[in-house]
């Protein structure tokens, strides 16, 4: 069963701190006047519209390790420059390589823009994440500023990996590397086929409500795993169906007791990969779809690409 999306009720942390750009003197190192007695100059600071950014996640909280990290953007951008070059993440305290991938939104009235980053692999599990996005006084591209800079300190939970395999109809979830789950399943039918490819869990709910051609229901134990309304759920009125063929509106259906032990254990940010369901891959803008991005092509940058 797939509900249509109405809208999403996201917590949001607008993390502190800022710090004013950093001048240097022209033509010699930082802290150094130049060589002949020259009056030292300064690069004008970039003008022009202000561009606010807000990040989703929360200081302190522990995320799934395929979570990217969120931002969105209150204008535009045309240039990934300076918000690039403004970016510093460490896991553990260690640099990480990673590239923000950019792409229009309709998440929050007024941020037309939402930048994802991540690594080219999972986050490691058990670890501490930072990041300094220090953009405040840069540029966005021509005419536009950005007036703050946001600091963020989040962690990563346990491994929680899923895969759900559309031949067998099983999904099995491994967590640090040990399987923990061993589920039947239903996905989606021929009309309505569950996406291929990798989903985050973005959010769960005792029960959710969902509304779709033909029904109405109040659904318990669900997992959302797309924005569009593909859920990980309990479908105790599929019973004869789970493990044995798919018949969903895209959902993946399981036993309400697998349902629940399932929800309970998930955390936000973890990684399931669909495989065989007969459906397409899901798409990047459709939740947390990041990582069926080859890294090549998220490197480049998106909607704004990397220059």
């Amino acid at each position: 069963m797939a509900a249509l999306l109405v809208g999403l009720g996201f917590g949001l942390t607008a993390c502190g701190g800022s710090s004013a750009p950093k001048a240097s003197w022209s033509g010699a190192p930082s802290g150094q006047q130049p060589a002949g007695g020259a009056s030292p100059s300064v690069s004008p600071a970039p003008s022009g519209k202000p561009v606010h950014v807000r990040l989703y996640e929360k200081d302190g909280a522990t995320y799934g390790v395929g979570m990217p990290i969120i931002a969105y953007l209150s204008a535009s951008i045309t240039s990934a420059k300076d918000f690039d070059a403004a970016t510093q993440v460490t896991v553990n305290g260690a640099p990480v390589e990673g590239a923000w991938y950019f792409q229009k939104s309709t998440i929050y009235a007024g941020y037309p823009i939402e930048a994802h980053y991540r690594p080219a692999e999972f986050w490691p599990a058990h670890a501490e994440v930072a990041m300094n996005l220090d953009t405040k006084g840069k540029s966005g591209g021509a005419g536009l500023v950005y007036d703050n800079s946001l600091t963020l300190d989040m962690k990563t939970g346990a491994a929680n990996v899923g895969k759900v395999d559309g031949k067998t109809l099983r999904m099995v979830v491994t967590s640090d590397g040990k399987q923990v789950f061993d589920f039947p399943v239903s996905l989606g039918k021929a009309s309505t086929p569950t996406f291929n490819g990798t989903k985050v869990v973005m959010e769960k709910k005792a029960v959710e409500h969902m509304v779709g051609d033909g029904y109405d229901e109040q659904v318990p134990w669900s997992v959302r795993v797309t924005n569009s309304g593909e859920y990980v759920h309990s479908a105790s009125w599929n019973g004869g169906n789970i493990g044995q063929r798919s018949t969903s509106h895209g959902c993946t259906n399981l036993t309400e007791a697998n349902a629940k032990a399932y929800f309970n254990f998930a955390q936000v940010g973890d990684p399931i990969t669909y495989t065989d369901t007969g459906g397409p891959t899901m798409p990047t803008w459709d939740g947390y779809g990041d990582w069926n991005v080859p890294w090549n092509t998220w490197q480049a940058g998106g909607a704004v690409p990397a220059n």
